[in-house]
């Protein structure tokens, strides 16, 4: 079980980056959220089986998103037990 934040920067705004997620993140086995920045970046929160993270992140990575990510930041985060689902938060 992997749990991560990971931080995308460049033009991830106003591009439908987070509905995206959101659907992409249907079709793992994965929870969490996604959430826009006030610095104009978009932070994902995933937890899930390491192979379900993984593929989730790859396939944002080949999604039509690819275009807008000037840069990515993967760091390790708390695990939060009562998660469910994946959801886009304000």
């Amino acid at each position: 079980m992997v749990t991560l934040s990971a931080c995308f920067e460049g033009k991830v705004q106003g591009v439908g980056f987070r509905a995206t997620v959101l659907s992409l993140a249907k079709g793992y086995e994965v929870r969490g959220w996604v959430k826009n920045l006030p610095d104009g970046g978009v932070e994902l929160f995933a937890s899930g089986e390491d192979s379900e993270v993984e593929d989730f992140l790859q396939s944002i990575r080949e999604s039509h998103l690819a275009g807008h990510i000037d840069r990515e930041t993967i760091l390790p985060a708390p695990r939060e037990p009562e998660l469910r689902g994946f959801r886009i938060v304000a």
